[in-house]
């Protein structure tokens, strides 16, 4: 992962002795909340494992598993200077693990242009093989040839049942990757994580972001999803994965704020 560095800014010591803007600055924590919906309808663990959900395309649908990735909180101040807080946290609705998730860096108050956060890893992150934790949680994408070669890691793992055109109950697995096509040579990799930006904010104490996932959007726009047609092997189908992307984008959304 990215590192981060203390920065030391030499500054005049001429300081005007009425400027206490300083003096009002302090670090706080940051806590980031995540919840899941179906186009407004909650969504917890409770409600897995039974066909109640209908998708975009009419197909009706049962949610199993649902765990993804978040990394890179960055912060953007006025000027455009940035703090990206370093770390990932592993949401995992199914065993209600990881839905609040509090940085061990503090960040000091201020007014931000921008709150953001990656889903998935970016290309520098998304080495193979480097996260113990996540080897452990069999979250690490298999190094093969079909794959790209690449391997890396997963983003998002989605799955479940769903009523199929002959009325019968399949299964899908909605499995988003990094995009690799390993029939090219040499394997064409395309970088699919998202950067989710929250917006701007201003920090005067210790703060809570709602993050909200509508699983919905997942299956809607901008491609209409057909799960008779895009149900499993999803991970070496290079065009799916850019669907997916393309359809993420619209995912997740700010809700309320606590400090």
């Amino acid at each position: 992962m990215k590192r981060l560095f203390a920065i030391l800014i030499i500054a005049p010591l001429f300081i005007s002795c009425n400027n206490n803007d300083d003096d009002n600055v302090q670090n706080v924590s940051t806590t980031f909340n995540f919840s899941h919906n179906w186009d407004g309808t909650e969504v917890n663990s409770t409600d897995f494992n039974t066909i109640q959900y209908t998708n975009a395309n009419g197909e009706e649908l049962s949610i199993e598993k649902l765990r993804y990735l978040i990394s890179d909180i960055t912060f953007t101040k006025e000027g455009g200077e940035t703090i990206v807080i370093d770390g990932y946290n592993l949401v995992d609705l199914t065993n209600n693990e990881n839905l609040s998730y509090t940085p061990n860096i503090e960040i000091p108050t201020g007014n931000y242009t921008n709150v953001s956060f990656t889903f998935g890893f970016d290309a520098e992150d998304n080495t193979d093989g480097t996260y113990t934790d996540l080897n452990s949680a069999t979250w690490n994408v298999p190094n093969t040839p079909m794959l790209g070669s690449v391997g890396g890691y997963h983003y998002m793992q989605l799955e479940g049942k769903f009523i199929d055109n002959s009325s019968a109950e399949v299964g899908y697995a909605y499995h988003v990757i990094r995009a690799a096509d390993g029939s090219t040579t040499p394997p064409t990799v395309q970088e699919t994580y998202i950067d989710v930006d929250l917006g701007s904010v201003t920090i005067s104490d210790h703060i809570t972001f709602n993050i909200e996932m509508n699983i919905a959007e997942w299956f809607k726009n901008p491609n209409q999803w057909d799960l008779n047609v895009l149900n499993n092997m999803l991970m070496p189908n290079f065009n799916a994965q850019i669907m997916m992307n393309q359809n993420g984008q619209n995912v997740f959304s700010l809700g309320d704020i606590i400090q």
